[in-house]
């Protein structure tokens, strides 16, 4: 009795001292971007100590995720989820620098340990089939034309020992077509602690996250040594950003389908000298929108995760970005502690009590955001079904500093490009200035087996625009590579730019670099034309259809005398063939 006693307690100082260092936090930044437009940031965080996994404790981090990182050897994983456009040029800088920023669709990179390219590889697929899976997402499509090994433009976010450095492989795959929605969101609460139940993740409802003009999610899961010789241990990092539209936010749940404004509550400009009945103009916000809450998200929030730590359970949940003169109601016994910025405010949330915070209409001035370092533009050129062109715009709006970037493309096999074609220019100047591009890496792409992938490290001059090309081919697939929909095209995944350093030096973290990526791009290739199969489909079954018909009758049909056949008179068909033939005559006489 007294072993039992031992190992017993032995048990509880292990688990004890496994999560001594584990904690779990949680944040809401609200932001009016402009008058109608609201950004909302969402953020939790959680920590574990490092063997967790090893030693099957999963408090904070989830077992569903922590398990599947075990068994594919993945030492840090980042996973996006993103819909929409960011508007750059009337939104300012993206949230978090653009680090927790994804393409569209599915984005996902990941550091894996293995001692060659083949079983990385093979961790990898294990790893894409696990996390499809989990967040009801078509992950398992990222194969081997879509999965590419960046070497100049990610960098490892977490601690990792430098004798492992020589086995982890980076492998990254993009999925541009893929349609964000309801089910990703889903099991990306359940990773939670509180899983939306209570806390800031109460405001995530599908209705709303998904009707934003632009949103994202994403997941990190890193190591983390502190410097001062604490134990390393587990972050997991989930983040939720948004950009809400604060009149649509507002419709009722009972009105999902937006009807028409009656004329008489329109905001016209009638100082338009051509305003009249027939046609209004719409007239500018010039003050803030009245929201709440309830009104953007459809609920409050229900007090605080209970999950966070004591150490934390007094921080500021929730911080709003506008300045101290505009009025902020709010209720539920919140405290309210204002920034000695002047431009924010944060509250710290009550346990059980609903909070609720209300911003009436007013005249005030909008906070300015800050400007992003770079503007980037990426389309198409050219013309017809066989060959055509990219051009990227990228901007530097400072007026003082030159700016340097890796530059990041992931391309199709079907769309073959010529390197040689690659120049980069100033828009002012017609000729191609080899001095912008710095470095390349470039690995072409092999036909149904890896796509092309493309970096670059480009420099550019202050207040310039340098104009990025290259002309590619566009290649025939088989009949059976085509989707359902061939004729809508083909999507490109968005490139990746990230920003360096005014030194020109990398940072020693991705979470301290600025991120962000293009559109996507919608490519067009020769179409066959799909009714040409169906019609050989057709006739040739018609054909087999007659010649097997004919084959059988003669094979199994017997011909036979009308006498051999039992039971059946043959005077009266006489009688009836005379009857019939004597009508004939008849009709033929009278005829004549």
């Amino acid at each position: 009795m007294r072993s039992v006693y031992i190992l017993f307690l032995s048990l509880i100082l292990i688990v004890s001292f496994t999560f001594a260092d584990s904690d779990y936090h949680e944040n809401l930044i609200l932001e009016p971007l402009t008058p109608a437009l609201l950004l909302a940031s969402f953020n939790f965080r959680s920590n574990a100590s490092q063997p967790s996994f090893e030693q099957q404790h999963f408090q904070y981090i989830p077992r569903s995720l922590g398990q599947i990182l075990q068994h594919a050897n993945t030492k840090e994983l980042h996973l996006r989820f993103s819909t929409g456009k960011w508007d750059a040029e009337s939104w300012g800088a993206r949230p978090w620098r653009g680090a927790k920023e994804g393409g569209t669709g599915v984005e996902l990179w990941a550091w894996v340990e293995a001692d060659s390219d083949e079983k990385a590889f093979a961790n990898w697929i294990t790893l894409n089939n696990a996390l499809s899976g989990l967040f009801c997402a078509s992950l398992n499509f990222i194969d081997s034309t879509r999965t590419t090994r960046p070497v100049m433009t990610f960098e490892p976010a977490g601690d990792h020992a430098n004798s492992s450095l020589s086995t982890l492989h980076l492998l990254h795959g993009t999925l541009p077509r893929e349609v964000v929605c309801t089910e990703n969101l889903t099991p990306f609460l359940k990773l939670l602690p509180c899983k939306g139940k209570a806390g800031i993740s109460t405001l995530l409802d599908g209705h709303k996250l998904f009707d934003a003009s632009w949103q994202t999610m994403s997941i990190d899961v890193r190591p983390v040594c502190p410097a001062h010789g604490s134990e390393c241990y587990i972050e997991m990092e989930q983040a939720v950003d948004m950009v809400l539209d604060i009149e649509r936010s507002k419709r009722p749940r009972d009105n999902p389908i937006p009807r028409p404004v009656p004329h008489e509550e329109l905001a016209c400009d009638k100082s338009k000298p051509y305003a009249d009945f027939d046609g209004c103009y719409p007239l500018d916000v010039s003050s803030d929108q009245s929201w709440s809450l309830s009104e953007v998200f459809g609920r409050p929030i229900r007090g605080s995760c209970l999950a966070t730590d004591a150490s934390h359970r007094a921080t500021e949940s929730v911080c709003l970005n506008v300045r101290h003169e505009r009025d902020v109601w709010t209720s539920g016994g919140a405290i309210e502690n204002k920034k000695a910025s002047g431009q924010s405010r944060c509250f710290t949330l009550h346990e059980t009590n609903l909070f609720e915070m209300n911003l009436p209409q007013q005249s005030t001035e909008t906070i300015i955001r800050p400007e992003p370092p770079v503007y980037a533009s990426r389309s198409f050129t050219g013309h017809g079904q066989e060959r055509g062109g990219v051009q990227t715009l990228l901007t530097n709006p400072s007026t003082t500093l030159p700016i340097e970037f890796m530059y990041f493309e992931t391309l199709p096999w079907f769309m073959k490009p010529y390197l040689h074609t690659l120049t980069a220019r100033l828009s002012t100047v017609a000729i191609p200035d080899p001095s912008i591009i710095k470095s390349m890496y470039y690995r072409p792409a092999l036909d149904r087996r890896r796509g092309t992938q493309l970096e670059c490290l480009i420099s550019v001059p202050p207040a310039s625009t340098v104009v990025l090309t290259y002309d590619f081919d566009k290649a025939i697939l088989r009949y059976t590579e085509y989707p359902p929909d061939a004729n809508r095209g083909f999507d490109v995944a968005p490139a990746v730019i990230r920003i360096l350093p005014p030194s020109g030096a990398e940072s020693a973290a991705t979470s301290e670099a600025d991120f962000l990526r293009t559109t996507s791009l919608l490519l067009s290739l020769p179409t066959p034309d799909f009714s040409m199969p169906y019609n050989v489909i057709i006739l040739t079954s018609t054909v087999m259809a007659l010649a097997f018909g004919m084959v059988f009758n003669l094979l199994v049909r017997r011909f036979v005398g009308a006498d051999e056949v039992e039971g059946y008179d043959l005077s009266k068909l006489r009688s009836k063939i005379g009857a019939r033939i004597i009508a004939l005559k008849d009709r033929l006489t009278r005829r004549r």
